[in-house]
Parts: structure tokens; C-alpha cells; sequence
């Protein structure tokens, strides 16, 4: 790990810091790791698991996510006109999926995305500001990143980023007594597909909806030289260490609900099409 000192994250300046801290603590973490679905599916999985944590039918959990195809996924408040260039997603055989959380649009390929999503009890983030509570989940990502020799650094609002360029974005939202805190991280990138799929820097095409920014991406293969699965252990294994985890599994009625889910919102021209 580098030697470097790091300024503090904004919510470790808070007077209640240590409490806060210990608020992880309170929850029995579990794990959900396992196969590639698709995209609608996860979109899906994240409303269920948020909903199932929020009325205590699941623990706090950590799901990381393995992906069947490459995908778009657009924020919530986002105009499919204006992030995406038909053309190129058919072109190279990218679904393109609306989520329930805001910020912009993450174009993936199975190979290169590091995704995961934490669902907690929304007393983890109570009374913290969004901006506290996106530096406050990412800082267990900050220790991992730091321990494989990147200078991992929180950039408000949701960015994780080094001095080499931005590595992943995050997005929230907090319902049903749940928080949801999902990341996308770059492993590794293509560019040239992205700049097909995803319209970033052209011409809107409509004034409804944000858009999403035009960042320099540096990624994790890139500034690790390790292979995707040792990232992706790496992750799992600094939470364990710090907060604890216990393997666990989406049950049959999650993944029953999920589906249903998929089908009838995520997969609905009324979703997807609801900023045209």
C-alpha cells in the first residue's frame, strides 16, 4: 500500500465520526456473488433486495454483479434520445436499461464492469446529507483500491477516482426504510465501442433530462495490472475484514419477485421510454 496520506473523507470531519464508524458493525453483513444475469434482472434484483432489507425479511447485504451481455444502464432521470445512439447499441448488442437510481449513464461489457450493490437498513446513512453518505459507503472501496497501489480518492458527489483519471460512479436512493448504494467501476474499457453506443459529447437531441459527463476513465486493469477476479476478491475481502461477511444467496421468492419484476417494469417500453 502506498505511504501516501490522504485527506480525510468528508464524513470522517463530522463530530459523530466514530459512531458512524460503528454503525457498520450493527448489521450482519451477507454475500451475494454468483452467475451472470441480465441486465433487466438486476435492475430488478435491486428494487426486490432494497424493498426485502427495508422491511427486515434480509440482512444488510453486499451483491456483486456478473453480467450475460453488454448493457447500458441509464439513470433514472435521463432521456434515452440523449445518451444513446440506437445504431451503435444494436450495432454491438447492447441492452439498454433504465434503473431507480439517478446520475448518468454507464455503458458495460461483461469483461470490463465491476458492479456491486449494498443494501442496508436506512439507520446506516440517518441523518447524513447525500453528499456524507456517498463518501461514507465508498470508503471500504477507497482502503481496497489503496491496498492494490492505486491513490484512491472521493470525489463529491459519487465519483471514485485516482490521480490517473475517474475509476467508478456511484448512485443511491433511500426508500422503504432501506438505503440502496450501487457502484460501476471500469476493470477495463473499450472506447471506440462506448463512443458507438453512447452519445456523450455530441448534440442533445432533447431538453428533457440530465446528461451525463464527459470524464476521463483510467481503469483498473490499467492501474493495477491484476486480473478482474483478484479486483473482485480484493473488494470482498476488505469488507469481510472490516465489517464482516457471511456467504449467502438470493432466495426463491426474491428471485420469483425480481423476475416478475423485470418482465413487467424494467423490460416495459413505459419504463424505459419514461424520459423519451
Amino acid at each position: 500500500m502506498s505511504d501516501r496520506a490522504y485527506e480525510p473523507n468528508p464524513w470522517e470531519l463530522l463530530p459523530r465520526a466514530e459512531e458512524l464508524r460503528q454503525r457498520w458493525l450493527e448489521h450482519d453483513w451477507q454475500l451475494i456473488r454468483e452467475g451472470p444475469r441480465p441486465p433487466e434482472m438486476h435492475m430488478a434484483l435491486d428494487e426486490v433486495l432494497t424493498y426485502e432489507v427495508g422491511r427486515g425479511a434480509r440482512p444488510a447485504t453486499l451483491r456483486i454483479w456478473e453480467w450475460t451481455q453488454n448493457a447500458v444502464i441509464l439513470g433514472r432521470f435521463q432521456s434515452v434520445r440523449n445518451e444513446v445512439d440506437p445504431d451503435g447499441a444494436a450495432k454491438h448488442g447492447v441492452k439498454v436499461v433504465r434503473r431507480i437510481t439517478g446520475g448518468g449513464a454507464m455503458f458495460t461489457e461483461p469483461q470490463n464492469a465491476i458492479t456491486y450493490s449494498l443494501y442496508a437498513p436506512e439507520s446506516l446513512v440517518k441523518g447524513l446529507s447525500f453528499v456524507d453518505s456517498y463518501a461514507f459507503m465508498d470508503d471500504w472501496v477507497l482502503e481496497a483500491l489503496r491496498s492494490m497501489g492505486v491513490e484512491a480518492v472521493y470525489k463529491p458527489i459519487n465519483d471514485i477516482s485516482s490521480a490517473q483519471g475517474k475509476i467508478g460512479g456511484a448512485a443511491q436512493t433511500r426508500r422503504g426504510g432501506a438505503v440502496l448504494h450501487h457502484v460501476m467501476a471500469a476493470y477495463d474499457m473499450n472506447p471506440a465501442t462506448m463512443l458507438e453506443v453512447l452519445r456523450i459529447g455530441r448534440e442533445k437531441l432533447s431538453d428533457k433530462g440530465s446528461t451525463s459527463a464527459n470524464k476521463r476513465v483510467t481503469p483498473l486493469r490499467e492501474q493495477t495490472q491484476m486480473p478482474r477476479s483478484a479486483v473482485l476478491d480484493r473488494l470482498v475481502e476488505t469488507f469481510d475484514r472490516r465489517y464482516g461477511l457471511t456467504e449467502g444467496a438470493i432466495t426463491a421468492a426474491e428471485l420469483e419477485a425480481a423476475e416478475r419484476l423485470a418482465r413487467d417494469k424494467f423490460l416495459s417500453d413505459d419504463w424505459l421510454y419514461l424520459l423519451p
